[in-house]
């Protein structure tokens, strides 16, 4: 199981590339059971769009 530093890092890391089958099973496999780093991944997913909605990108 990973911890949930590790599933930050590949949370961030998701956002840029595709990660492999295993690690986008053991983030998901974590996430259905951590709170705190479902609301993480809802975070980095809310900057991200806030920073593709900022004038002249």
């Amino acid at each position: 199981m990973k911890t949930c530093k590790e599933v930050h890092r590949l949370v961030i890391e998701g956002q840029d590339r595709k990660l492999p089958l295993m690690e986008r099973i053991a983030v998901r496999v974590h996430l259905m059971m951590c709170g705190a780093c479902r609301r993480f991944e809802a975070q980095m997913q809310f900057l991200r769009e806030a920073v593709r909605r900022l004038p002249g990108r």
